[in-house]
């Protein structure tokens, strides 16, 4: 069977494990799933903890995914860290979680829904240094500086 060098491939490490998918059509990320053994259940804290989602992905070359927080848990204090995976990597996909605000625990269940799995495209531009930066009407202003 011949794919297009344009698909995202996912192989399941676990039997329990989901393949990411979309919640809408119009949905830019997949969600992930938590694929949790033994237990089938993590307790968040503070700290960050590293969640499991039993898939490794192999990203085309000029892509990369981006890890994104869902914003229903947002929303409910529970944070997940931005990552990227490189279309190098082959590992597992992990969900590095943890706590915010005043929850002070939350129970993730294997099945989950964790995070979104967001593809982008990438250019591999050159590093050049420069004496001076091409001014624009904001200049270094940032943090706020456009307002809230």
């Amino acid at each position: 069977m011949k794919t297009s060098p344009l698909t995202l491939k996912v192989r399941r490490l676990r039997p329990g494990a989901k393949l990411p998918q979309r919640a809408t059509p119009g949905s830019t990320g997949l969600d992930l799933f938590a694929c949790i053994e033994g237990t089938g259940s993590i307790e968040l804290g503070r700290d960050p903890v590293l969640v499991p989602t039993g898939i490794a992905i192999e990203v085309p070359p000029g892509y990369d995914a981006q890890v994104r927080p869902r914003s229903g848990l947002s929303a409910k204090g529970v944070g997940v860290t931005f990552g990227t995976i490189d279309s190098d990597y082959r590992g597992e996909v992990l969900v590095t979680m943890h706590l915010f605000g005043a929850l002070d625990s939350h129970t993730i269940r294997h099945g989950d829904r964790i995070a979104q799995l967001v593809i982008s495209r990438w250019v591999d531009l050159p590093v050049v240094e420069v004496e001076n930066l091409t001014e624009t009407e904001r200049g270094p202003g940032g943090h706020g500086s456009t307002g809230l």
